[in-house]
């Protein structure tokens, strides 16, 4: 297969890749996609995607199938994904996959249930679109990958035989139907932890404007109102379907939820690649020596047994069920976690805590969470679009119950201006800690694909009038920073704000355009 026709293949992916759904969604119209890949070899498939709707017969259904079941039950269609605990098919393996592993409950030091005698008064969550496809420039070298192998193996042995009649079968960018269901067990979830508010108040709801972060925040408003259609105590005035506040991602146009407004940054150095070269030197070479032993002639680089391993979660959230590939298999417990921590320090050093500019990046959103919990208006001269957020149309003050979806380089952006991370040292780029060692970060941890952040605000009996404050990364309670925290990672209110000054003073962004001056 030549590169001509890889090219044409993802172009042409959408009437072969229909056959494998099992159920019919109505098209969506794809005219307000905002993806962006440069290059004509890099061409993104204008492959529509779907936004799951239900007759109102079959919702009810749905409702019965999907909200009924206890959260130690996987949703119907999905064997190995859980509306309460996310996935957990082998989970030695599946929750080392950096940001490409299926959201998951993250283990928690500190109960993550809502403590006795407290009440939750407001809730945010900030979530990952769902699995998806590879990118185009991805899912081009992986088929390129596959291609080299068939050319060039001359003997396969027996673990590695089912590649000879492997075909290439990934598309393009958007979401794949385990993805899109993702979000609707999300949208159940939400609603289930945070009914008591969720029984009489509907969502505000935002999403940075490419396609699959868009269909993400749809979908998750379908699971939230599937769940309170299920609801016999809720019977407030619905206000489904729940229209998103939609934020363009273009350049020079401002975003909090995927900022493109630092030039500085956007065009600095790849810190991450350059963290995550240095590692690939340590962890690579055994896994290459034996991986080409077993595909006598492929001469596999350190790139491509990465991107060996990458197919392995790709292949697995292109199943509905979430079966996982059998490329998973060729990598070992102790490999899939250096796979993990290369992921890991990509992120970290790419886009949060290790990039001098990565948390600048996230610091309007956390002023524009400052403005929510305190119910005050938004102070920020940085990514905020002061036109939506001046307007109460466009950004309220006033709701209880806020949701936003974006990406995950953006979000490890906004953990950074948040300084929930505070307490990981700088990770080694030579010898691999896990999660716990490094301050419970890793990219499985805070990004997989439909990650998502909780900010609650509740009042307790025990703590005066003023109202606490708590985060969650992905159901892992994390210890406030620097606000005086209790035993259980709150903070109050004021000390929060208070210690959130790297946001409120600007986060640097002025270096965003010392280099133009």
């Amino acid at each position: 297969m030549g590169l001509t026709d890889i090219k044409d293949w993802i172009a042409s992916f959408t009437s072969r890749r229909k056959q494998q759904f099992d159920y019919s969604a109505l098209a969506e119209d794809a005219g307000q996609d905002e993806t962006r890949i440069g290059g004509a070899a890099a061409r993104r498939a204008d492959r529509p995607k779907s936004v799951i709707r239900l007759t109102a017969v079959a919702l009810l259904l749905a409702v019965v199938g999907t909200v009924a079941v206890n959260y130690t039950r996987p949703s119907k269609a999905h064997s190995c994904d859980y509306i309460g605990a996310g996935f957990q098919c082998e989970t030695a393996i599946s929750h080392s996959w950096g940001q490409y592993a299926p959201f998951y409950s993250v283990p928690s030091d500190i109960p993550s249930d809502t403590p006795k005698g407290c009440e939750v008064t407001f809730a945010q969550i900030l979530s990952r679109h769902g699995a998806r496809d590879p990118t185009a420039g991805k899912s081009l070298a992986y088929a390129r990958l596959i291609s080299h192998i068939h050319a060039n193996v001359t003997q396969y042995s027996e673990e590695y035989d089912f590649i000879r009649e492997y075909k290439y079968a990934l598309g393009a960018d958007q979401l794949t139907v385990f993805g899109e269901q993702q979000l609707v067990n999300s949208g159940v979830k939400f609603y289930k932890r945070y009914q008591k508010l969720a029984r009489w108040v509907s969502p505000f709801v935002r999403s940075a404007g490419q396609k699959r972060v868009v269909d993400s925040a749809l979908n998750w408003t379908q699971g939230f109102h599937q769940a309170r259609l299920a609801d016999r105590k809720a019977d407030f005035p619905d206000a489904y379907p729940y229209q998103p506040i939609i934020l363009p991602e273009e350049e020079g146009f401002n975003n909090t939820l995927s900022p493109r407004t630092c030039p500085a940054f956007r065009k600095g150095p790849d810190t991450g690649g350059a963290a995550q070269a240095i590692w690939v030197n340590t962890f690579v070479p055994p896994i290459a020596e034996r991986v080409n032993r077993n595909l006598v002639g492929a001469n596999l680089s350190y790139s491509d047994v990465i991107h060996l391993m990458d197919i392995c979660p790709f292949e697995t959230v292109a199943r509905v069920d979430g079966r996982l590939s059998p490329f998973c298999r060729l990598f070992s417990e102790d490999e899939w976690h250096g796979f993990d921590y290369y992921q890991t320090l990509g992120k970290w050093y790419g886009y949060g805590n290790g990039s001098p500019l990565g948390p600048t990046q996230g610091v309007g959103f956390v002023n524009e969470l400052i403005a929510r919990l305190t119910g005050k208006s938004v102070t920020d001269t940085t990514s905020t679009n002061s036109t939506l957020d001046e307007s109460r149309q466009s950004f309220p003050l006033d709701s209880v119950l806020y949701a936003d979806f974006s990406h995950d380089n953006d979000m490890s952006g906004v953990f950074g201006a948040l300084g929930l991370y505070n307490a990981t040292q700088p990770l080694s780029n030579t010898t691999k800690a896990s999660p716990r060692d490094s301050g419970g970060y890793a990219a499985s941890w805070a990004v997989p694909f439909a990650a998502r952040m909780y900010v609650e605000k509740m009042q307790c009996r025990d703590a005066g009038e003023e109202e606490l404050v708590r985060v969650l990364m992905n159901d892992r309670v994390v210890p406030l920073q620097n606000c005086g925290a209790d035993s259980l990672g709150r903070c109050a209110l004021g000390k929060f704000v208070e210690s959130l000054s790297f946001a409120r003073g600007g986060g640097h962004w002025d270096l965003c355009y010392a280099a133009d001056e």
